[in-house]
């Protein structure tokens, strides 16, 4: 059984900051790619960031230069560090993992519960 836990979410004013975690845990052989997505009322989920085991971060244009995506391999913890937040960025941020349970068995793919983000004065 492989959990995705969220934390960090909540209020803040439009240009402040907020910092997502996401910790995984259950039994876990390896952890390929990791990100964030957000859904906002009404809009089809979107990939905000994704930061891979190796290689190159990709990030949304509407957030390049304002949002940081991290990983702890050792916590098996990815991290979202929003700054300079905008009312637009108001969404349910959810986890992403590629993970695989076994060593001869192929990468699924796990989702977060969910983190409201609110952008408001």
């Amino acid at each position: 059984q492989v959990q995705l836990v969220e934390s960090g979410g909540g209020l803040v004013q439009p240009g402040g900051s907020l910092r997502l975690s996401c910790a995984a845990s259950g039994s876990i052989f390896s952890i390929n790619a990791m990100g964030w997505y957000r859904q906002a009322p009404g809009k089809q989920r979107e990939l905000v960031a994704a930061i891979p085991s190796g290689g190159s971060i990709n990030y949304a244009d509407s957030v390049e230069g304002r949002f940081t995506i991290s990983r702890d391999n050792a916590k098996k913890t990815t991290y979202l560090q929003m700054n300079s937040l905008k009312p637009e960025d108001a969404a349910v941020y959810y986890c992403n993992a590629n993970i695989k349970t076994k060593s001869w068995g192929p990468y699924d793919e796990y989702w977060g519960q969910g983190a409201q983000v609110t952008v408001s004065s």
